[in-house]
């Protein structure tokens, strides 16, 4: 019922509406959204696409290439792209990303043997819920799953026979966990499933909160009280813009919590270059990262990951970028920091999240908490009665049919808070901020929500 793509192709053949251009930002996809890639990751593709053993100048070809990648892992991806690689990925990029984790987590040890790159975070995490999910009725196995969450994790779990077990973040507080919560979200699911692991967002989607260490740390204990599996979604880890947050891993707080909980709870990390500045979607590179893991378990794991083919050796570049970028002395350092493109795109993501906020709680009928990472907006509409009332005459949920009125009135596509999971009798939108000046302004984004939340509302609703 809900489909841009069918207004799209009504237009491509002639039909008028209201609008003269549809714009799409329902989803996670910054490229979509308008924003341009990378030189230097696209530099990077197409040089290793071009090179070739057999050529003279092939030798010269990896001196160029040398600043981003070394000759040896060089002549691996050379050997390797049109070809399948190691389940785990190739070695020498599973070592990069030991290299990148330890230096996020300030020396924290992280092994290569305990990484498993995938085509990206959504295919580990569905591999890893393979290995809890089983059993039905009181035996069924249950993920605690944060609510607002990713509809694609509910799906996933779903799908392989879970169950969901929503704890909800509290709003009124900036979205935070709260121990109560999920205690109460424990119990209640204890009584028809069993609860086997804790699924975490930080920084959230869709809802924008980034975690303390004290936050990190009473889920960490929660988790060994209850002996939960702690599965924590880390993909939106360069996306931190409120100045007074940080992101924290939760392999490092465990690490500094010491024993017994550093060595005892166990652990699955997740992140992906489709994400924070790299944006990479299409080119499919993501990881998981296990600890505390007994070693019978992996080796299960490693036969479980065997089973899906090899991630294509693009994504695995793309994931060698993100965890390795230029370096001061680099040739190529100038180009990709100090000429300002991944700054300059940051700077753009911390001043989106400041304006949106800032002009959603300045309309009547919405309001947004604060937007502290993360790539998306999830502000509340306070919808009145009649426009609810209509909703349900229309068998939709009402901020569904809020986002069908944007969509077919204004040309503006963005995803209903009910596709998420929220509390009953609250509606949400859920939009993208990481979104260019041009050629889709985040000011004409939010012009046409302020089109539909002011007087032409009255005459939709």
């Amino acid at each position: 019922m809900y489909k841009p793509n069918m207004l799209f192709h009504g237009m491509v053949q002639g039909l008028e509406r209201p609008f003269k251009h549809l714009i799409d930002i329902s989803l996670g996809d910054a490229h979509r959204g308008g924003l341009q890639p990378i030189t230097f990751v696209r530099q990077v593709k197409h040089a290793v696409k071009l090179l070739k053993i057999s050529d003279n100048s092939f030798s010269r070809s990896v001196e160029t290439m040398n600043e981003k990648l070394n000759k040896s892992l060089c002549l691996c991806v050379c050997a390797y792209l049109g070809s399948y690689t190691a389940t785990c990925g190739l070695p020498k990029i599973q070592h990069s990303l030991s290299e990148f984790i330890s230096r996020r987590d300030r020396g924290v040890p992280s092994s290569p043997e305990n990484i498993f790159i995938t085509s990206g975070s959504q295919q580990a995490l569905m591999l890893v819920l393979r290995l809890f999910v089983h059993g039905k009725g009181s035996l069924q196995t249950g993920i605690m799953t944060p609510v607002p969450s990713s509809p694609l994790f509910n799906m996933a779990l779903s799908s392989l026979g879970g169950a969901v077990v929503p704890y909800h973040l509290c709003e009124e507080e900036g979205w935070t966990l709260r121990l109560d919560e999920m205690r109460r979200a424990l119990a209640t699911a204890r009584r028809h499933c069993n609860p086997m692991g804790l699924y975490v967002i930080n920084p959230g989607n869709p809802v924008g909160q980034v975690q303390s260490q004290k936050s990190i740390e009473d889920v960490i204990r929660f988790a060994a009280e209850e002996k939960l599996f702690l599965l924590a979604d880390e993909v939106y880890q360069d996306s931190v813009h409120d100045p007074t947050a940080e992101f924290v891993s939760y392999k490092r707080v465990l690490h500094e919590m010491g024993p017994p909980y550093s060595n005892t709870v166990e652990l699955a990390s997740f992140n992906s270059a489709s994400k924070g500045f790299m944006g990479e979607c299409g080119l499919r590179g993501g990881y998981v990262e296990f600890v505390n893991l007994d070693s019978a378990v992996m080796g299960h794991i490693y036969t479980l990951f065997s089973t899906e083919a090899c991630t294509a050796v693009m994504g695995q570049i793309a994931l060698d970028i993100m965890a390795n970028p230029p370096r001061s002395g680099d040739a190529s350092y100038t180009a990709f920091f100090e000429a300002g493109e991944v700054q300059n795109r940051r700077n753009t993501l911390n001043n989106n999240a400041k304006r949106v906020q800032e002009t959603l709680n300045s309309l009547d009928g919405m309001s947004c908490q604060p937007i502290r990472g993360g790539i998306y907006a999830f502000p509340q509409l306070h919808l009145p009665a009649r426009a609810v009332a209509k909703a349900e005459e229309a068998g939709v949920a009402p901020d569904l049919l809020y986002c069908m009125l944007l969509l077919e009135e204004m040309g503006l596509c963005v995803g209903p808070g009910s596709e998420h999971l929220q509390r009953k009798d609250t509606h949400h939108l859920r939009y993208i901020t990481h979104l260019p000046d041009e050629p889709i302004p985040l000011m004409k984004v939010l012009s046409l929500v302020y089109k539909l939340t002011s007087s032409a509302a009255e005459i939709y609703f």
